[in-house]
């Protein structure tokens, strides 16, 4: 490897190491002072690269590419406001533990601070927020430069993926030329690597391993206890060992669609529902909580895992307690932990307690279908519950946040055979069309159909504009309640400023802004239709928009409805027990 000048080779010894270190993807914004970084990205066939002119855009792209695949993506932007656009797409893979390589081209130190065009302070620019920051430093032409810049490309990989995943920042300031040409000083030394393609400094780490004390420890408190639930919620964890977890223990399973755990003999699909059943939970309380993951869509469930109640809880990194209630935190992998419990606990042949629960899931879930299958308008629980039912095993079902995620874990049944995927870090609406298309092009064979509100479509419409040829096939199935429509379920619904500031209809032309992007468009008029129309966009594969529309205030008496029906069927069985 031979380059012109120092910047350049910089460059080139970077993404050099990044594809030694296994990265296979990467995501720009065009821009000037980046041309050194961009240039050698697209000389290197072993990267896939997706080019957007939205930097924000483009960083979701890049979260949802990392968060399907589990792999670093790069994403590079120019100098100045370009790379705050990025800013949000960290906080998110901060929170959800995406690995991404944030790449932001800079000023050299002596343009900085003195009115030069497109120069901002970029250092450490997203405090809080990356595992680690680094500025590289202008590129000279010496010989030790070479170990040092394939040393930081093998950290910066290695560290955006242990001992916890999540954003690692490097700040790369470039001077003229920025283009492969001779300057005075040149670069006469080799940029070769190690030999065989190895990476310069080889990384290896487990993850946080559960003590044969603490496992004998919660082996005995788990045998112990009959009245006991698993609740699973959001995690990027392998669900399996979880729901064989429940199995074993003979416990109900609470959990969240984004677990991905809502599968097996003992899952209950229902629980939100039945947590709104007056009693229900006084007379369903469990002595022992185990829980995994990040619990929090259901203010429901929030609320009843109160720190009255003895909790414990298995997450490798983050400190996921923020209602205070956890009793015991286990800082290890769960995947192990659930799988030493298995192989340690004799499974119990059933329960009064678990039949119980599976006894109110059914009449809920009877309550619910009946009354959705009966309601031939759309509806937004209906389309949740349908979407999570009428995809082919494998898929991909990208939900946005606000009511979809909300409705798809209320009524999604139970062992669905898709892979729920959601940005559930900071909870945000922003960047959930780059996200799902991120997943499409990371996940090609497998289909990928995003649930979204009109809101969170609108406010990243722009995820469309990537470079001409590159959008995957991909389905968004957009429910236009014409604005804010979680809002309506709160206080604020009784203010008369109510549209104004919170319900926010943006009055807007799906149809057109399908043809505008080049994307297929089909108006969804009735349940029915739901699912065939899914199937068949899905099958014929590119851009699909489905716009199904829905009333806000009308929606609120469904819901309303469903827990009133759901009320009648669990609360009545329990009177006549009593």
């Amino acid at each position: 490897m031979k380059a012109e000048n120092a910047g350049q080779a910089q460059a080139m010894a970077l993404v050099d190491e990044f594809v030694r270190c296994g990265m296979s993807h990467a995501c720009l914004s065009p821009g000037s002072r980046s041309t050194p970084l961009a240039l050698a990205l697209a000389d290197r066939p072993e990267i896939d690269l997706h080019v957007s002119i939205d930097e924000r855009s483009m960083s979701f792209l890049a979260l949802g590419i990392a968060k399907a695949s589990r792999r670093p993506v790069a994403m590079l932007t120019t100098s100045g406001s370009a790379a705050a656009h990025l800013h949000p797409a960290v906080i998110e893979a901060h929170h959800s533990q995406v690995p991404l390589l944030v790449l932001t081209a800079d000023r050299p130190p002596e343009l900085r601070d003195t009115g030069a065009g497109q120069t901002i302070d970029q250092i450490k620019l997203y405090p809080g927020s990356v595992r680690w920051f680094c500025e590289v430093g202008v590129a000279e032409a010496r010989a030790e430069s070479v170990p040092y810049w394939r040393s930081v490309a093998c950290r910066a990989h290695h560290t955006s993926m242990w001992p916890v995943a999540g954003p690692v920042h490097l700040n790369l300031a470039f001077r003229n030329p920025l283009v492969p040409v001779p300057d005075a000083a040149g670069f006469p030394f080799d940029l070769d690597g190690r030999p065989a393609g190895k990476p310069w400094t080889e990384a290896t780490g487990s993850p946080l391993q559960a003590g044969e004390d603490d496992l004998a420890r919660l082996q005995t408190e788990l045998e112990a206890t009959e009245r006991g639930l698993i609740v699973a919620g959001t995690s990027d964890l392998d669900p399996a060992p979880i729901v064989e977890l429940a199995r074993v223990l003979g416990w109900p399973l609470l959990a969240e669609a984004t677990s991905n755990a809502r599968r097996g003999p003992n899952a209950i699909s229902t629980y939100d529902a039945l947590l709104r059943v007056k009693g229900f939970w006084e007379t369903h309380r469990p002595e022992l909580v185990l829980r995994f993951g990040h619990i929090g869509t259901s203010n429901q469930l929030a609320a009843a895992l109160d720190p009255s109640l003895r909790q414990i809880a298995v997450n490798p990194a983050a400190w996921l307690d923020p209602t205070r209630a956890v009793s015991w935190m286990i800082r290890a992998d769960p995947d192990q932990v659930c799988r030493g419990l298995c192989s340690r606990i004799e499974p119990r042949p059933g329960s009064a307690w678990l039949d119980e629960w599976l006894e109110a899931e059914s009449k809920a879930r009877r309550a619910i279908d009946s009354f959705l299958d009966n309601h031939q308008q759309l509806s937004e629980p209906g389309i949740a519950r349908d979407m999570a039912s009428a995809l082919p095993p494998g898929s991909n079902l990208v939900v946005a946040s606000s009511m979809p995620v909300r409705d798809l874990d209320w009524f999604m049944r139970s062992s669905p055979g898709v892979t729920v995927r959601a940005n559930r870090g900071a909870n945000g609406i922003d960047g959930f069309v780059s996200s799902c298309l991120g997943i499409a092009l990371s996940q090609t064979r497998r289909p990928t159909v995003g649930l979204s509100g009109d809101l969170s479509f609108l406010h990243d419409q722009n995820g469309f504009l990537l470079a001409s040829g590159s959008t995957p096939d991909v389905v968004f199935v957009v429910v236009n309640n014409n604005g804010g429509g979680i809002f309506s379920f709160l206080p604020q619904a009784a203010e008369p400023e109510f549209e104004r500031l919170f319900g926010t209809p943006p009055n807007h032309d799906f149809a057109l802004l399908a043809k505008s992007y080049g994307c297929t468009y089909r108006s969804i008029h009735r349940s029915s239709a739901l699912a065939p129309a899914v199937s068949q966009a899905v099958s014929i594969g590119g851009a699909h928009i489905l716009e199904a529309r829905t009333d806000r205030v009308e929606n609120v008496k469904i819901h309303n409805l469903i827990w009133s029906k759901v009320s009648d069927a669990v609360g009545s069985a329990d009177r006549k027990k009593s």
